[in-house]
C-alpha cells in the first residue's frame, strides 16, 4: 500500500525546514508546505471529497498548485490537471469526461466550464500558497494519509489529442512513484541542497514527475516561473542558484536565443535535460558552446508517466539519441506485424515496465488498441543502434510519403536548423495532385534577419537526397506551440 503523498510527507520529516517552493519573494520551507495541505486534505473531506473522487486542477505554476494537487492525494483523490489556458467548452469537456466534482482555477472560462458540467467551481487568486487561506485558514488538517494500492489511480492526465478528443491516461500512484524514484536515483540525482527550475508546466507529466514529484522526493527547492519566459528565466537562474534545468527544446532555443551578454547566467547549472519533443543535434550544440552546460536528452509520454528512456549521466552519451531505457522499463522498434526489426532499422517504439499506465479512462477499446500483450504503442518511429540506444525518427502520423518514398520530417528540420539564420523550423506533408504529398516548411528567422525562401530550399537540397527538400519554404513570426512549447504540427496543418 502506497500513496504519491508520502512523497512530500516524508521530506518534511526529514527537511522541515529546507526550502520547498520559491516564487520571486515567496518562499516556503516543506513544513510550511506539508502543513498547508493537511488543510487542504481537510477542506476537501469537509466538502465530501473522498478517495476516489476527481479533483481538477486548473492552474499555472504557482505553490498553491502543489498545496492543491498534494492534499487531494493525501486523501486518496484522483487529481485531473488541465492547461490553464482552456476555454469554457474545453473545461466542460474535461470536467465532464472525468466526472470531477470540483475544480480550482484562476476566474474566467473555467467558472463557466464548470457550470456547464455540474462541477464546483472553486476560484484561487494571488501567486501564492497564502492565497488558499480564506479557503483551508479554518479547515481541521487532516493529518493521516489515505492508503492506496499500487495501481489505483492517483492522476488522469489527458492526452494532447492528436487525433481525435483527449483521452484521461490513469497513471497510478505505483507509476508516478517509481518514476520520480528512478528519476532521483540513477538520471537526475538531487538533494537539499539542489534548485530545480520549475518552468516546465505543473500540468503536464514532465513537470509534474520530473520536476515537481522528484524534487518533492529529494528535498530539493523548486522555483517556480508561472509562465516560460527566457528572460524571466535567465533572471532566475543566478539569483536562485538554479543547479538542475528541465525543458523542452523550444526552451533551450529561447534562452540561446537570449544569450547576448549572458552566457554566465547558467553557470551554476549542473545538469539539463531535454524532453517532450526531439531535440536538434544542431541546437544541443550551440547550446552548450554558448553556456557551456552539457544537456542529457530523454524520452517518454504523457501514457508513460512519462520518463521511459534517457542519456544516464553515468554512460555514453550521444547526440540525438533518447538514450536506452531506464531501470524497470523494456523497449523495443517492432515493424507493422508486431516482429523486432533489426538494428539500425525504422519501426515503432514500444514499451514495457512499471511506468506504464493503467489505461485510458473510460475507453476500454482505445486501451486495448494502445496496450498489446502489455507493451504500449507509442506511435513512434524510431531505431537502436548496436549499443542499445535509441533514436526517434518521428511520429507516425507525420510521416510524409512523397511519389512512394517515406521523408521522415525530422530528417530535413535537422538540416533547417543548420541554417545560420533560422531559430525555429516545422516540416509538414502537403497535398499533391501527383505525388500524394510533397514537403512543405515553416521556418521562422532571427529578429533582424531575412531569408530568401528559394535559398533556404536549396540549402537542403544541398545536404539531402533530392526527394526531400522542401519546395514549399513559408517564414512566419512564430510557430505554434502547446502550453509546454512543443510545436503543434496539426495547426500548421490546419492554417
Amino acid at each position: 500500500m502506497t500513496n504519491l503523498a508520502r512523497n512530500l510527507v516524508d521530506t518534511a520529516d526529514l527537511h522541515p525546514d529546507k526550502p520547498a517552493l520559491i516564487l520571486d519573494d515567496v518562499h516556503l520551507d516543506y513544513r510550511t508546505v506539508e502543513e498547508a495541505t493537511r488543510r487542504m486534505a481537510g477542506w476537501l473531506r469537509a466538502q465530501g471529497i473522498e478517495a476516489g473522487d476527481r479533483v481538477a486542477l486548473m492552474l499555472p505554476n504557482i505553490p498553491a498548485f502543489p498545496v492543491i494537487y498534494f492534499g487531494a492525494l493525501r486523501l486518496g483523490a484522483v487529481v485531473v490537471p488541465m492547461n490553464p489556458l482552456f476555454k469554457s467548452r474545453e473545461v466542460e469537456y474535461y470536467l465532464s469526461d472525468s466526472g470531477a466534482k470540483i475544480i480550482f482555477a484562476m476566474p474566467g472560462e473555467a467558472a463557466a466550464g464548470a457550470a456547464a458540467a455540474g462541477a464546483r467551481f472553486v476560484g484561487i487568486e494571488g501567486a501564492d500558497a497564502v492565497a488558499l487561506g480564506g479557503i483551508i485558514g479554518e479547515a481541521t488538517p487532516v493529518d493521516d494519509v489515505v492508503d492506496r494500492a499500487d495501481g489505483d489511480t492517483a492522476v488522469i492526465l489527458y492526452t494532447s489529442g492528436t487525433t481525435g478528443r483527449p483521452k484521461g491516461a490513469e497513471l497510478t500512484h505505483h507509476n508516478l512513484r517509481s518514476n520520480a524514484g528512478t528519476t532521483l536515483e540513477t538520471l537526475m540525482p538531487m538533494g537539499p541542497g539542489d534548485v530545480v527550475m520549475g518552468c516546465l508546466p505543473l500540468f503536464h507529466v514532465f513537470g509534474m514527475t520530473c520536476g515537481l514529484n522528484t524534487a518533492f522526493s529529494a528535498g530539493a527547492a523548486l522555483t517556480l516561473i508561472p509562465r516560460f519566459d527566457p528572460v524571466k528565466a535567465l533572471d532566475v537562474i543566478p539569483r536562485d542558484k538554479v543547479t538542475i534545468f528541465q525543458g523542452v527544446p523550444t526552451m533551450y532555443g529561447a534562452l540561446l536565443g537570449q544569450a547576448a551578454g549572458r552566457e554566465k547566467d547558467l553557470e551554476t547549472l549542473r545538469t539539463c535535460a531535454s524532453g517532450g519533443a526531439s531535440l536538434p543535434v544542431e541546437l544541443l550544440r550551440k547550446f552548450e558552446s554558448t553556456f557551456g552546460a552539457a544537456i542529457l536528452e530523454g524520452y517518454g509520454l504523457s501514457e508513460t508517466s512519462p520518463v521511459a528512456s534517457f542519456n544516464h549521466p553515468d554512460a555514453e552519451r550521444k547526440p540525438g539519441s533518447i538514450g536506452f531505457p531506464i531501470r524497470g522499463v523494456e523497449m523495443a522498434v517492432v515493424d507493422d506485424q508486431g516482429t523486432e526489426v533489426a538494428n539500425g532499422e525504422v519501426g515503432e517504439i514500444v514499451i514495457r515496465g512499471e511506468n506504464i499506465m493503467k489505461g485510458y479512462w473510460n475507453k476500454p477499446d482505445a486501451t486495448a488498441d494502445a496496450i498489446r500483450d502489455g507493451w504500449f504503442h507509442s506511435g513512434d518511429l524510431a531505431k537502436r543502434d548496436e549499443d542499445g540506444y535509441y533514436y526517434i525518427v518521428d511520429r507516425i502520423k507525420d510521416l510524409i510519403i512523397r511519389g512512394g518514398l517515406n521523408i521522415y520530417p525530422r530528417e530535413v528540420e535537422e538540416v533547417l536548423y543548420e541554417h545560420p539564420s533560422i531559430v525555429e523550423a516545422a516540416v509538414i506533408g502537403v497535398p499533391h495532385e501527383d505525388l500524394g504529398e510533397e514537403v512543405a516548411a515553416y521556418i521562422v528567422v532571427k529578429p533582424g534577419e531575412t531569408v530568401d525562401p528559394a535559398e533556404v530550399s536549396q540549402f537542403v537540397q544541398d545536404r539531402l537526397a533530392a526527394y526531400k527538400y522542401p519546395r514549399h519554404v513559408n517564414v512566419i513570426e512564430a510557430l505554434p506551440k502547446t502550453a509546454t512549447g512543443k510545436i503543434l504540427k496539426r495547426e500548421i496543418r490546419q492554417a
